[in-house]
């Protein structure tokens, strides 16, 4: 049997351990495991969102909707856009997929940051296009645009907050870096964190509507996965102009979104006080763990997301996380990003103080 050349060299995508697998693998009871890998909301998803899901569980015979009509009204007042802007899909990587098939082969060229989230290269590599990356941890737009000159690539990806990192870029220096490239390429602003960056410093907000009607080569991508803490629902979206959109929609499968996961995010929208009590929540923790990072000498990346990452210098980040996970707590090894560093989820306080307890006797031995 042969399988598509494009294949052979693609790495699939490392989530984080799921709790079952730690039971299994380490005898810990799964109340006595904590997880702080994936960047989920420690406070669940809105009681709102519960109970409306549940009054529509005995209609899980039909099919979802296809139109997603309540959930495309609620967006388009969300963000004061034209439901014709706006494309859901099965998370917003789903909508990264449908990018890059849409607008790449084998011939075509993608830049993105020298860390940033894996699935732009995986995506990349289905089509069998070359990737570009810089050099910066955190995103320089100074090289992104002379590697954009040089190159001339199809699609640009601009993670911001930026995952696995959680650096940000302010909106002023985002807009002069986009009136630079041509509308021959694609610029991807992938906001899955934008909340966050929104809650701790406005400077950094990116509004999809402003953002795609002074760039007509520019689509914004959000999900519902982080702040919104519907991270198994698996709903994101994106927003550009209508004839990008139009494109992107030749390639959705149909009925590609759930009857519960469209009622679950319609409802989340409403739900203001629950997202910002989420952020505000994350950052009064945030601040304990540039505390602790300081206690413990250790370098942190300032994050404007709902993690934050440590660099570890002298220790061994695969180390500490296989230790970690013997313990029963679920973190992010950066290893596979070629950085010295682990990624931790900002928990609910008790879980922050086990990790801070558990992480101190391991960097002091």
């Amino acid at each position: 049997m042969k399988f598509n050349k494009e294949l052979e060299n693609i790495k699939s995508y490392e989530a984080g351990k799921p709790i079952e697998l730690v039971v299994r693998e380490y005898g810990i009871e799964p109340q006595n495991i904590i997880k702080l890998a994936s960047n989920e909301n420690p406070n669940g998803c809105s009681q709102k969102v519960q109970d409306g899901v549940a009054k529509i569980v005995s209609n899980m015979s039909l099919y979802p909707d296809d139109s997603m009509l309540k959930l495309k009204n609620a967006l388009s007042k969300q963000y004061n856009i034209d439901e014709s802007e706006l494309i859901i899909g099965a998370g917003s990587d789903q909508i990264i997929e449908f990018i890059v098939h849409a607008t790449c082969s084998a011939e075509s060229k993608i830049l993105m940051n020298s860390i940033t989230f894996a699935m732009y290269q995986i995506y990349a590599d289905h089509v069998g296009a070359s990737t570009i990356r810089t050099t910066s941890v955190n995103h320089d737009l100074e090289q992104f645009y002379n590697l954009y000159a040089e190159h001339k690539p199809s699609i640009i990806f601009i993670c911001t907050p930026n995952n696995p990192t959680g650096d940000a870029i302010k909106k002023d220096e985002l807009y002069r870096f986009l009136k630079r490239v041509d509308s021959e390429t694609l610029v991807v602003v992938d906001g899955a964190y934008m909340e966050y960056a929104i809650g701790k410093d406005s400077k950094y907000e990116v509004a999809p509507s402003q953002l795609i009607k002074e760039f007509e080569n520019v689509i914004y991508l959000g999900t519902f996965s982080k702040a919104y803490g519907l991270g198994g629902m698996r709903i994101g979206y994106g927003i550009s102009n209508a004839k990008i959109i139009k494109e992107l929609y030749k390639i959705r499968p149909p009925f590609n979104i759930t009857t519960l996961s469209l009622e679950a995010a319609a409802l989340a929208l409403e739900d203001i006080e629950f997202v910002e009590m989420s952020i505000k929540d994350c950052f009064k923790e945030m601040i304990r763990y540039e505390e602790f990072a300081k206690e413990m000498n250790l370098e942190f990346i300032e994050s404007y997301t709902n993690f934050i990452t440590l660099l570890l210098n002298s220790h061994n980040s695969s180390k500490i996380a296989q230790t970690l996970l013997s313990m029963g707590i679920i973190i992010r090894d950066l290893s596979s990003y070629n950085l010295n560093a682990i990624r931790i989820t900002i928990g609910k306080s008790e879980q922050n103080s086990r990790l801070f307890n558990a992480l101190r006797g391991i960097l002091s031995k």
